[in-house]
């Protein structure tokens, strides 16, 4: 049997380890060393627990005892797959069972699941799974329970013994404790990062939330707006309107994220956002971000406006404009409803150059800042007067001379 004093030595640590700031899977892999240093004859563990994100339903921690822990994602789409149907996770889940035990060799060996026979056939010996419940005050929908998943496999002839299973379902509370503090932390991070941004959402979490919070910051911006979308919301069913801004949402802001970009807000069916120029004063790395996100967007758009000409449905018309300068990047609105975002005459110049795309026919204009970055990417559009601003100012249209840079 176990020694209960090692067990107990082990409780301590996880109990220390949350009055800081503990990571899910380095926690868990730390764990699974001392677990294997009492004795315990583990091979393979797991910590799978469910989180709150746009993208990702659950994540998972696997540790082995020859590679150390590695970290997975599971996809919301993942519900529906065989292997999901199949396992033996979600028939803990399923049957709000607490734990469930397997042999995977010798006599007593019970293989009622695809996922044991893959174990058994690697070598392992035993399989025990251990649920806990735990309860946050974000949830993923009502019904849905939310917790952790621990697995322990053994790969030893004689497997685990009652007194070992008896040991790692307390450690398995300890764990969950700490593991409660971790999910809430890391569900805040997603919720933060999903609705505000990278940038913004580590500066809210990090106490950046009274009215005036923020700073200047020198940043390329990036505004870009959908044509005649009063008109689309009006002639579409709301869901396919809703679809029809996903999809173009994709492809603008996707483009600025995918490229380094911050996106700040979604202004009806606009989008802002920046890309910072970092201390060190690197305009041309700015620059040339925005100018690739750019070419991002365009190949985007016409290829969404491809797939709608093959459904009959017709072009969507958009407009973008890039400016640089600085702005003032923090925390608007009222006391009791703060946004974070950036405002400034550089963001009101960016709005109305992106106006006029209209006018000047060119879906993606930049001023001469942004242009001489990327010169093979960019012709003369000419000068033009913007609202507010007493003198002209000189614009370029988006027109890649390699087809591969649009």
């Amino acid at each position: 049997m176990t020694d209960s004093a090692l067990v107990q030595a082990i409780d301590e640590w996880l109990i220390d380890q949350a009055l800081g700031e503990p990571d899910m899977a380095d926690l868990f892999g730390q764990m699974c060393e001392r677990v294997l240093a009492i004795g315990i004859p583990i091979g393979r563990a797991t910590v799978t627990w469910t989180t709150l994100h746009p993208l990702v339903d659950a994540e998972q921690a696997t540790w082995l005892r020859t590679t150390g822990i590695t970290t997975t994602q599971i996809p919301h789409a993942q519900r529906g797959s065989q292997r999901w149907l199949d396992s033996p996770l979600r028939w803990l889940i399923v049957h709000r069972a607490d734990i469930m035990r397997r042999r995977l060799a010798g006599p007593e060996q019970f293989l009622d699941f695809p996922f044991l026979e893959e174990l058994s056939g690697d070598g392992f010996t035993d399989y025990v799974a251990m649920a806990v419940g735990i309860e946050h005050r974000m949830t993923r929908g009502e019904g849905e329970p939310t917790g952790i998943i621990i697995t322990w496999t053994s790969d030893q002839p004689r497997g685990f013994t009652d007194g070992d299973i008896q040991s790692l379902q307390q450690l398995k509370q300890r764990y969950a404790v700490v593991a409660r503090v971790a999910i809430q932390k890391r569900m805040t991070d997603n919720i933060a990062t999903t609705y505000l941004g990278n940038q913004a959402g580590r500066r809210v979490l990090t106490g950046q939330i009274r009215l005036g919070d923020g700073e200047t910051t020198d940043a390329v911006v990036w505004y870009s707006d959908l044509r005649g979308s009063t008109r689309l919301a009006d002639t579409l069913p709301p869901e396919k309107f809703r679809a029809l801004l996903n999809g173009y949402f994709q492809a603008m802001a996707g483009a600025a994220i995918e490229e380094g970009g911050e996106v700040l807000d979604f202004i009806g069916d606009a989008v802002l956002a920046i890309f910072p120029i970092g201390p060190d004063g690197d305009v041309e790395a700015a620059a040339k971000r925005a100018c690739r996100a750019a070419g991002r967007a365009v190949s985007a758009m016409a290829e969404l406006n491809r797939q709608r000409a093959e459904s009959g449905e017709p072009a969507l018309g958009y407009g973008l404009g890039l400016n640089r300068g600085e702005v003032m990047f923090g925390n608007i609105g009222v006391p009791q409803r703060l946004t974070f975002s950036v405002i400034g005459p550089t963001v009101n110049q960016v709005a109305r150059i992106e106006g006029l795309t209209k006018s000047v026919g060119e879906p993606v204009l930049a001023t001469r800042e942004i242009a001489e970055h990327a010169p093979d990417a960019w012709t003369p559009a000419g000068t033009h007067a913007l609202k507010g601003i007493a003198e002209e100012i000189e614009l370029f249209a988006f027109r890649p001379r390699d087809a591969a840079a649009a």
